[in-house]
């Protein structure tokens, strides 16, 4: 597992940020900005020791868990000691190999053992949803080997088939209406079961942070259409 780290003395607000698979730093630093601390966890190959910046005291710690992220933020949080604020689910679930809460297992084994390099280029472009949105988002797309990928599939498969049942509490869910990786059926039926978590539907992609300039204006804008307890939210954002 890698770990990016950005800190700054001064601040006083955190962003944890567990990817999906199959990612870089490309697509999550971009949203940093120089007033708030950020921990990006990703690439999760091995089962390698946690790196973490020395504790400090923070005003708001917010989790956010993208993708296949959602399992891996339940699966490491119990290490990482950081005991979050603010809890947000984008677009996944922390079930993900399961046929109703979750991607089908037979899509997540024809992954992993067909995976090539044209294979990987559709996934990010189903990623971003449409040839649009993939040009105009070139600079995101992850710069991984083909045998990194392989490693990490394979460790987040094996991982994920010894699930114990979920046990984080999730303030917030963020499901895409198009969705073309994990479908939106299957994360509306998980989250229909989870009553203490606020459901926000979205006319987007898989990947939705680049319709936002930071990560303060994704969290305050969940925050803010995210109160009841399922909401469909249409937005103009570019």
């Amino acid at each position: 597992m890698k770990t990016f780290i950005k800190r700054r003395e001064k601040n006083t607000e955190l962003v944890v940020v567990y990817a999906g698979w199959g990612i870089d730093e490309n697509m999550f630093v971009p949203l940093s900005s120089d007033d708030t601390d950020l921990i990006l966890f990703y690439d999760y190959s091995a089962d390698e020791a946690l790196v973490l910046p020395e504790i400090k005291i923070y005003t708001r710690v917010t989790v956010i868990g993208w993708s296949l992220g959602v399992w891996a933020a339940e699966h490491l949080s119990g290490k990482t000691g950081i005991k979050p604020d603010i809890k947000i689910a984008v677009n996944g679930t922390p079930v993900p190999a399961d046929d109703r809460y979750g991607i089908p297992l037979r899509i997540i084994e024809g992954t992993l053992n067909n995976l090539g390099e044209k294979n990987m280029m559709k996934y990010y472009y189903r990623i971003f949803g449409d040839r649009k949105s993939f040009e105009e988002n070139r600079e995101r797309i992850p710069r991984r080997t083909l045998r990194s990928l392989q490693d990490e599939l394979r460790w987040l498969y094996n991982r994920m088939m010894e699930q114990s049942d979920p046990s984080f509490k999730w303030d917030y869910a963020v499901i895409s209406e198009k969705d073309r990786v994990f479908p939106p059926a299957a994360q509306l039926n998980y989250w229909k079961t989870r009553k203490d978590t606020k459901i926000l539907t979205l006319p987007m992609n898989h990947y939705i942070l680049n319709k936002w300039p930071d990560y303060h204006s994704f969290i305050d804008f969940v925050c803010e259409h995210g109160r009841g307890r399922t909401k469909r939210k249409e937005t103009t954002l570019q």
